[in-house]
């Protein structure tokens, strides 16, 4: 749940109470040692979750055999031939996460929302992602977390003294009861069924300790029968949606050589807003794209829920206003090159690309912290430009027309 304002005011609150004595912190188990990160698992599955900037063969690994079982599941041809496959990625952004719960609503409205076979979400994106894996059936229940949600419902204000003596600003434990009221047991048995029938739902964190992107498979730990997976679940989707600073951290318990330890995870946008899958997973499609050999289509999708051009403001000349400003510009530049990335990345693999975003024509501004009107207003706006059939940018604001191949004529394989 990235939110420039959020970050901007955490910064100032910390600086303002970074001169008083210190006293009696948050504790916590040991971090896991550098050489062992890699190997240690919070429920004991082996494909639980991924670490790609490390490796991409476990991921890689996965993701096939998660083909392997759609393309079982949907009988398809023995010869090869294949339906598109469809990809959706749904970024951070706050309380703009409501522009992309109206996108999702209005395209079921609109008829042509297709079944999606990776769904990937961080922060705010996270939240949605289950619901956005699932389909039409559950727009119900992701509009109301978008247009009813109030700032009780996420989060129990701290004192300004949390900045030096608290692990955040806020309290989230109202948005894990809020995470669990709407990703109910039975949402979860579905997304298990999901998982079996070749689909993936991966959801993004950042490991603060070793400083490393996070992918969890969530399918993979509903489908696993752990008494605790609903839990672990619920969490992740929290870790995803705790800005650092703001909200608190949260901590997985591990066991290393029978030893506890506790790994510390926040927001996934705090190394990428948004991703879909790692460029070099797909290594082998781009040889077959470079030597004209036929590959299956794929068509991407990213909701970016922010705008995309330059927020123009008057900053304050004072050390506090300035260091602000450029948080939240270095926010706004990482959430673009991230789309831009995942641009570029298609743009190699053959892979159609389609991008939401909000527009200069939505106008309204949000003065107060999960303001109900604010997020009723932009879930209207993402909801009416999806029913009546969104405009999806085929390349990122600024860069030409994209060439006929990604814009939706694909290579088709056998």
């Amino acid at each position: 749940m990235t939110d420039r304002r959020f970050v901007r005011r955490s910064f100032i609150a910390t600086a303002a109470t970074a001169g008083l004595a210190g006293c009696a912190r948050p504790m916590r188990n040991p971090a896991v040692p550098r050489s062992r990160v890699l190997g240690v698992t919070v429920l004991g599955l082996p494909n639980e979750r991924f670490y790609p900037q490390q490796s991409v063969v476990p991921l890689e690994r996965e993701a096939m055999a998660t083909l392997a079982r759609g393309q079982a599941f949907r009988s398809e041809a023995a010869d090869g031939r294949t339906r598109p496959l469809n990809l959706l990625a749904v970024s951070g952004g706050g309380e703009d996460g409501a522009f992309g719960a109206g996108v999702l609503c209005g395209w079921s409205e609109q008829g042509t929302r297709p079944s999606f076979d990776l769904v990937t979400g961080v922060s705010t994106g996270a939240l949605t992602a289950p619901f956005a894996f699932l389909g039409p059936a559950y727009d119900g229940a992701l509009r109301e977390v978008y247009t009813n949600l109030t700032v009780l419902d996420v989060l129990v204000r701290r004192w300004m003294t949390a900045a030096v003596f608290d692990d955040a600003l806020a309290d989230n434990s109202p948005l894990l009861r809020t995470i669990t009221r709407y990703l109910t047991d039975a949402m979860l048995m579905e997304i298990a069924k999901g998982y079996r029938e070749g689909r993936l739902l991966l959801i993004g964190t950042t490991n603060l300790d070793a400083q490393l992107p996070v992918i969890w498979n969530i399918g993979a730990i509903a489908d696993s029968g752990h008494p605790m997976a609903a839990t672990v679940i619920r969490r992740i989707l929290l870790a995803s949606a705790a800005i650092p600073g703001a909200f608190a951290p949260i901590m997985f318990d591990v066991t290393v050589d029978g030893v506890n330890h506790q790994e510390m995870h926040v927001d996934g946008g705090a190394v990428a807003q948004a991703f879909l899958y790692p460029r070099s997973l797909t290594r082998e499609r781009r040889e077959r794209i470079r030597r004209n050999q036929p590959v299956f289509p794929v068509t991407a999708y990213v909701i970016r829920n922010a705008r995309l051009d330059p927020q123009w403001a008057t900053v304050d000349r004072r050390t506090l206003g300035i260091a602000g400003r450029a948080i939240s510009t270095m926010i706004a530049a990482s959430g673009f090159n991230d789309v831009m990335r995942i641009y570029s990345t298609a743009q190699e693999d053959g892979v159609g690309f389609n991008l939401a975003f909000i527009g200069r024509d939505f106008e309204q501004e949000l003065t107060t912290p999960f303001e109900q009107a604010y997020m009723r207003a932009l879930f209207a706006y993402g909801f009416e430009r999806g029913r009546a059939g969104y405009p999806w940018a085929v390349a990122p604001p600024g860069l030409n027309e994209a060439p006929a191949e990604v814009a939706g004529e694909f290579r088709t394989g056998r």
